[in-house]
């Protein structure tokens, strides 16, 4: 593909891997002492979990300094997935985004050898339409090689045209909990990737995840598509974190 290669399949990410982590790397105060070691969060979230989601890209640019300082406090082998910015996803809803896309794909340079995947979270109320999907995920392809996993939110999406597209453009449809639609549970669009965000159930990003529901999300992972992302984004009260672990 043309433009900037950031991460990727092959650059360290084993086609067998698990990639276990949280949305950010804030450690609550109960679980610290399971994150050993000096340094900052982010250098002790590091030491013991392999991956993290970044999802206040999706608020804000970042320094150029950010990436390098985040690059700098992780191992080789830990990866990245960094949400696309919301002015793209729920601004401009997609739509003639591509200067707000390259923007910030050369803003991820400092992370680029990092960033295993990048998540599309659209809003609730975006429903799938052909010709604006397609000229998005092909601007988005042209410039990232590596993983893209998708969160649509409106049913729409959830159709065989839908999944053709995702298919074609190599884009996971993202398995959350709670599912906001049928079928919006499991792993879907591109089979070369799967990601799971688990968002706290039954209060949505403050509920922990009892025993008998990790142990049945281990057996789902296991039989997911590889590389597989399993992103615990119930963090409110720390629970993500424990769960992770």
């Amino acid at each position: 593909m043309n433009g900037v290669t950031l991460g990727g399949y092959g650059c360290n990410m084993a086609s067998g891997k698990v990639l276990i982590g949280t949305a950010g790397w804030s450690l609550p105060r109960e679980e610290q002492p399971r994150f050993p070691g000096e340094g900052s969060h982010l250098e002790r979230y590091a030491r013991m979990l392999h991956a993290v989601e970044i999802n206040s890209t999706f608020h804000r640019p970042h320094r150029r300094s950010t990436f390098e300082r985040w690059a700098g406090s992780v191992p080789r082998g830990f990866r990245f997935s960094v949400k696309l910015p919301g002015a793209i996803t729920h601004e401009m809803r997609l739509a003639k985004a591509g200067a707000a896309l390259h923007a910030f794909l050369d803003e991820l340079a400092p992370i680029r050898a990092q960033v295993g995947c990048l998540l599309v979270q659209l809003p609730p109320s975006l429903e799938f339409e052909a010709r604006t999907a397609s000229a998005f995920l092909r601007a988005l392809r042209a410039r990232f090689d590596a993983g893209i996993a998708a969160e649509p939110r409106h049913a729409s999406w959830f159709t065989p045209s839908a999944e053709a597209l995702l298919v074609r453009s190599q884009v996971a449809r993202v398995a959350a909990d709670p599912a906001r639609v049928i079928g919006g549970d499991e792993p879907g669009g591109w089979q070369g990737l799967a990601y799971f965000r688990l968002h706290g159930s039954p209060r949505v990003y403050y509920s922990s995840y009892d025993e008998d529901f990790l142990a049945n999300l281990a057996h789902r992972v296991t039989a997911a598509p590889k590389p597989c992302w399993v992103i615990f984004d119930n963090t409110t009260l720390g629970a993500g974190a424990g769960n992770a672990l």
